[in-house]
């Protein structure tokens, strides 16, 4: 890379703390997810192409599936304990 190409490189360090550069959210994965699906349903991808868009939906949909999970059992973690403590103060 030449140093012009650097330097018009962005900076992204102010994306790192949320400044200046949008973030990607789980639920815009899941709408990618859904666009590869449908997509694929009518026809837009070459069979040859279809390994490498399946690989990459494979991956999202597994991504999606692991970070929900662990949001259910954060989510069933957190419920436990008011639950609990509202028990013993009854």
């Amino acid at each position: 890379m030449t140093q012009e190409a650097v330097a018009e490189q962005p900076e992204v360090t102010e994306g790192a703390e949320g400044q200046g550069v949008d973030s990607i959210s789980l639920n815009d994965l899941q709408v990618l997810a859904n666009v590869v699906d449908l997509a694929s349903q009518r026809g837009a991808f070459r069979g040859n192409e279809l390994t490498q868009v399946g690989a990459v939906f494979d991956k999202l949909s597994a991504f999606l599936q692991q970070v929900a999970a662990a949001q259910a059992a954060n989510a069933e973690a957190e419920g436990d304990s008011p639950a609990e403590e509202g028990k013993e103060e009854a």
